[in-house]
């Protein structure tokens, strides 16, 4: 049987797991993602099981972990390279945004830079700064890289699969709050296109749409508004960069007004480029302006605070209501 209920780290797991067995070029990189399995065991089992020439435990050093996944892409090679937490991955920027995005218009096409950065991130898990921040739109901004996150485990199996066998560098940012997180997962359904949007739940008067972790907040969002007579679509985005707007803007002009739900903070965020392409897309259409939810614009607070921090029900439902109100 194909279908079974798993964690989303599970699901990544068994991803990774495929993909290593599936082409000989696939290595894993990264801090402590051998013996230990990863802080979050999402590698857990995969070294004892392809050695210690697939599944290659670093030093701590995240330029020089992504500099030699750049070196092995260069020789053909499809390295899945692991920062620890979100946070940590700004000593690699320099390789990420001069060399990794780069390397493929710099050759004027003909070389390719299949690398996937697997990148641990958000907050909700009781963890200090540099463990929780939502960096995304530092990468998203950034011509050459690809950015998804899943929100479930079927997409996390599935968006894996397809990173890895994307010859553009890709950045995969994992929902750690959402790791242990059930859902059902088809190892052998067909999967849509990595980077389109899927709604996940039909609805008449507002449209939430999100990525991440904020997937799920948005949809218990809808099933209480809905105890009100309020009909709320959701719409999973699933890829950061490129936006599937085609998707976005078919939901938004049926329901005529649009909430955009993400972790991190509202003030340059990807909410901001979401809310002007939809108002330049769907402008006769929308009966109220683009409202955004998000992190406050300050650095990421000591663990008992980022509740306040962090978008959650109220937050949402708030701003559902001012939409509606307009």
């Amino acid at each position: 049987m194909s279908s079974r209920k798993l964690p989303l780290a599970k699901a990544i797991n068994e991803s990774l797991r495929k993909a290593l067995e599936t082409d000989p070029k696939v290595l894993i990189m990264g801090e402590d993602v051998g013996k230990l399995g990863g802080v979050f065991r999402v590698t857990d089992g995969l070294q004892k099981d392809f050695g210690e020439d697939r599944v290659i435990d670093t030093p701590l050093a995240e330029s020089g972990i992504v500099g030699t996944a750049i070196g092995l892409a260069l020789r053909g090679y499809r390295p899945v390279v692991e920062i620890q937490f979100d946070g940590f991955v700004f000593p690699a920027y320099d390789q990420i945004v001069t060399q990794l995005a780069k390397m493929h218009a710099r050759s004027l096409g003909t070389v390719k830079m299949p690398v996937v950065i697997r990148i641990p991130y958000g907050g909700g898990i009781g963890a200090v700064e540099h463990h929780s921040e939502s960096p995304e739109a530092l990468f998203a901004h950034v011509a050459g890289l690809k950015c998804v996150s899943p929100s479930n485990a079927s997409d996390a199996y599935w968006m894996m699969q397809q990173a890895i066998q994307t010859d553009d560098p890709v950045i995969f940012f994992e929902p750690k709050r959402r790791y242990w997180d059930k859902s059902e997962v088809d190892t052998e359904a067909i999967p849509g296109p990595l980077h389109g949007a899927k709604v996940v739940r039909s609805g008449e008067h507002l449209t939430l749409a999100a990525y991440g972790p904020m997937v799920k907040v948005c949809l218990e969002a809808a099933e209480a508004a809905a105890e009100e007579g309020k009909s709320l679509e959701v719409v999973d985005l699933r890829s950061m960069s490129p936006i599937d707007f085609d998707t976005l803007q078919a939901s938004v002009e049926r329901t005529r007004r649009l909430v955009v739900v993400h972790e991190a903070p509202v003030f340059y965020g990807s909410g901001a480029e979401i809310a002007a392409r939809i108002t330049e897309r769907c402008f006769y259409h929308l009966e109220a302006p683009v409202l955004r939810v998000g992190g406050f614009h300050a650095p990421y607070p000591p663990a008992r605070l980022e509740d306040e921090y962090l978008p959650g029900l109220d937050r949402v439902l708030d701003s559902v209501d001012r939409s509606l109100a307009y």
